[in-house]
């Protein structure tokens, strides 16, 4: 089974765990935390599954409306509304030959315990929610240059493998190679891409480097309780030891999200774009423009609104 945790998803599971740390090794049954975590498939209804499809309708005719084949997509999880984070899973997503879209993404392999490099098609990316009641995606539109740049190196499979880490990390430090999570990796590959950097061993630490001659810095993520910090020890996928002791001591980490993402693209190439599609029980919304659209799907003033 295929996995991705966002930080603040893993840490929102380590809440329920926090005043009881013993226990988060083995449960009644026997099973490991990390078996816990992996065991997350859901079954979908009918209703919930013709919703989903439908919403992932919208969103692909959105990518079929817009100039170029390639750009960032990410999509929502579980309410994270605590640490005010509402997209946790960021992947960069190209048309193919038959003008099918498809999602490139890093996910932790739980049979193999390690950090992988998946493809999957548009549907399956969106049905990925926790959530199937309400959902957000949110598309970037990258100039086209940028665009194409980011397309040769995400289909580049030397340098895909590079970037590529062998320890995965919920709430991995932007700038250490010791772990990596899937919003990491899709930083880490805007940086081959648009710094053009050659193929080798020390890709990801050169990656890296050029994130930071350019200033990313992500906003840091205000974990807010101590008891939180310390039950990060008893739960796999999440890591401290790649953090700086200042970040640990003040309880705010640096991680990479689709939010930091976005941030630096918009930043970076002001000719971008964006369109965030939600959906609830009722209806499907499109919202044009770099804020948010209101949280519940509201729709605004010019947002298209879908009937489901």
């Amino acid at each position: 089974m295929k996995v991705c945790y966002a930080f603040a998803f893993a840490f929102a599971l380590i809440a329920l765990v926090a005043v009881g740390p013993a226990q988060a090794q083995s449960g009644p049954s026997g099973y490991s935390t990390s078996s816990a975590f992996c065991d997350r498939a859901q079954q979908l209804t009918a209703s919930q599954q013709d919703r989903l499809l439908r919403f992932a309708a919208v969103v692909r005719n959105e990518l079929d409306a817009m100039e170029g084949n390639t750009a960032l997509i990410s999509r929502s999880g579980l309410d994270l509304s605590r640490f005010r984070i509402r997209y946790s899973h960021a992947a960069v997503t190209w048309r193919g030959e038959a003008g099918t879209w498809s999602a490139r993404q890093l996910y932790y392999t739980c049979d193999e315990g390690r950090p992988r490099i998946y493809d999957q098609g548009l549907a399956g990316f969106v049905m990925g929610t926790d959530d199937p009641s309400l959902g957000y995606v949110s598309i970037v539109q990258l100039p086209a240059d940028a665009a194409q740049s980011l397309r040769d190196a995400s289909l580049d499979t030397p340098r895909v493998q590079h970037l590529l880490a062998t320890s995965y990390s919920a709430n991995a430090y932007p700038f250490s190679t010791l772990h990596q999570n899937c919003n990491q990796w899709v930083m880490e590959m805007l940086a081959v891409a648009w710094g053009n950097l050659a193929d080798g061993d020390d890709l990801r630490g050169r990656a890296q480097h050029w994130l930071q001659e350019v200033d990313y810095a992500p906003k840091p993520v205000d974990v807010g309780s101590h008891a939180l910090m310390f039950a990060a020890t008893f739960v796999p996928l999440l890591h401290l030891d790649d953090h700086p002791e200042d970040d640990l001591f003040a309880m705010k980490l640096k991680i990479s999200l689709p939010s930091t993402i976005e941030t630096f693209i918009r930043e970076r190439l002001p000719g971008s774009e964006r369109i965030e599609v939600c959906h609830d029980d009722r209806q499907i919304v499109v919202h044009r423009g770099w804020t948010p659209v209101a949280g519940g799907c509201r729709p605004g003033d010019g947002d298209r609104v879908f009937p489901l």
